[in-house]
């Protein structure tokens, strides 16, 4: 039964993957273009994202 179920999930992604393609190449071609600062706007969260991990992790210990 197991290998009924990995397969039928296999099955399943193939399934999206082929759903979601066109909106994938529509996003490619018709999304928003990078700017200058984006990567700067980007990295604010996610370092104060790493900093709460790091200040949970310390806390438990």
């Amino acid at each position: 039964m197991e290998l009924a179920l990995k397969i039928a999930a296999a099955a399943v992604l193939i399934l999206m993957l082929f759903y979601l393609w066109p909106a994938y190449k529509n996003w490619q071609e018709n999304g928003p273009k990078a700017e200058k600062g984006d990567w700067q706007a980007a990295l604010l969260p996610l370092g104060a994202v790493v900093a709460l991990v790091v200040l949970l992790i310390m806390a438990v210990r």
